[in-house]
């Protein structure tokens, strides 16, 4: 199986740019380890269909005869040169590819505090992908915690199935809250949207400055405590929705071989303008290069998928748009920095590896992430550190974690059939 140009990623970049290549004439292969294209943005579900311009992305590459859509399919390693292993539920197999273009897409960033891990707790973009897939939220009372404009999507999307949002807890200050509203009237698009979740949740308590510091249950979450200030309220709620914004999906970029760098307190993969990586015939697109929002993401995966193709100057025509959108993002991580306060959330006996079952104590005695690994298996789960790694590296000040492949779990015969030349 090989394609003039693969795709790794469903979502708005990965989409977008797959529609731009097929147009060209190019034979395009789209791997999503999804179900349904359409990434988290426009994830759909049994009761749940994109409209309007996710609708017409999902719908472009659906109807191009050169596309090879390989859904619920995963990249488990890098093989040898323009070559990947890849993982469907049946079976492992190689793709190979003249150009790659990486729309990995990014996925929450999570910080220990007494009872997140409670039944009944999951990020904010967690929630939203279950109740698009069909969990029954009717009549449910969800605090929905942590920082961005994510916490407002998702609260819609639990409204419009009958859950009441108790509270909505942003831990950015009101005034850097209010500053970030105002700028949006250079992104009309994104004022009207804000304005509608807005009025959609009007009559919902909006607690700025504030943060989830416990979550208290026996068998699963029945009540938040908020930390306001000096003020503490406990709110009664069937669900916890928290996370602390979104954290690049870089693994596979940096497996490649490309350079990434730190940008808003998080790890990106580098891109020139034409969103080519530091390696020759490999691009990236979409918020594995920086969190930008679905809009910076499309047009940065038509950036990338018109460069491939050797369309220089049509690339070079949508430079203007993308910065539009690029100093939205700007404005989006100076309003939503993380509150210092934050780092102090664990205490002791606050798990911080889920997988491995290791407290924030323990993980804490050790001088960074490698002793940490060598002496508690802190990181060495299922995860392989995506959730516990960017915890340590916000919580502890460490360098963020390495993975080595296979990137997801995989089975033993789809290793041992394609093992790598030594």
């Amino acid at each position: 199986m090989n394609f003039d140009i693969l795709i790794i990623g469903a979502g708005p970049a990965g989409l977008h740019a797959a529609s731009v290549a097929a147009q060209a004439g190019a034979t395009v292969g789209i791997v999503d380890d999804n179900a349904l294209p359409g990434g988290q943005i426009w994830r759909q579900g049994p009761h749940h269909r994109p409209q309007g311009r996710g609708r017409e992305a999902i719908d472009a590459v659906a109807q191009a005869a050169n596309v090879a859509r390989l859904h619920g399919t995963r990249v488990v390693q890098a093989l040898r040169e323009h070559e990947l292993l890849v993982e469907d539920a049946t079976r492992g197999y190689a793709i190979g590819y003249d150009k790659l273009i990486i729309a990995t897409g990014a996925r929450e960033r999570f910080l220990p505090y007494p009872g997140w891990t409670l039944p009944g707790v999951t990020g904010a973009g967690g929630l939203q992908a279950l109740v698009k897939g069909g969990m029954p939220v009717r009549g449910e009372r969800i605090v929905i915690a942590g920082t961005g404009p994510l916490l407002w999507a998702a609260a819609v999307t639990a409204r419009e199935q009958g859950a009441h949002v108790a509270a909505i807890v942003e831990q950015a200050p009101t005034h850097a809250v209010r500053q970030f509203a105002m700028s949006l009237v250079s992104t009309p698009a994104k004022l009207a949207q804000a304005a509608r979740m807005r009025f959609a949740l009007r009559a919902t308590p909006y607690l700025r400055g504030a943060y989830v510091s416990a979550a208290h249950g026996d068998q699963k979450i029945t009540q938040v405590v908020v930390q306001q200030g000096t003020r503490q309220t406990q709110i009664d709620c069937d669900r916890l929705a928290c996370a602390y914004g979104l954290v690049p999906n870089t693994i596979l970029g940096t497996a490649l071989g490309c350079d990434v760098a730190e940008t808003d307190g998080v790890l990106a993969i580098v891109v020139d303008d034409f969103q080519a990586t530091t390696q020759q015939g490999i691009y990236a697109a979409g918020e594995c290069t920086g969190v930008g929002g679905m809009e910076l993401s499309a047009v940065e995966g038509r950036i990338a998928a018109l460069a491939a193709i050797g369309n220089v100057a049509d690339a070079r025509a949508l430079f203007a748009e993308r910065e539009r959108y690029r100093r939205f993002a700007a404005k989006m991580h100076t309003a939503f920095a993380l509150d210092p306060q934050l780092r102090g959330l664990a205490t002791a006996d606050t798990v911080m590896c889920r997988c491995e079952d290791v407290s924030f104590g323990e993980v804490a005695q050790h001088r960074g992430w490698r002793d940490a690994k060598l002496h508690t298996r802190c990181g060495m789960g299922p995860c392989q550190g995506k959730i516990c790694g960017e915890a340590a590296a916000f919580c502890l000040g460490w360098s963020r974690y390495g993975q080595r492949p296979p990137f997801s779990p995989a089975r033993v015969s789809t290793l041992m059939s394609f093992q790598t030349p030594v």
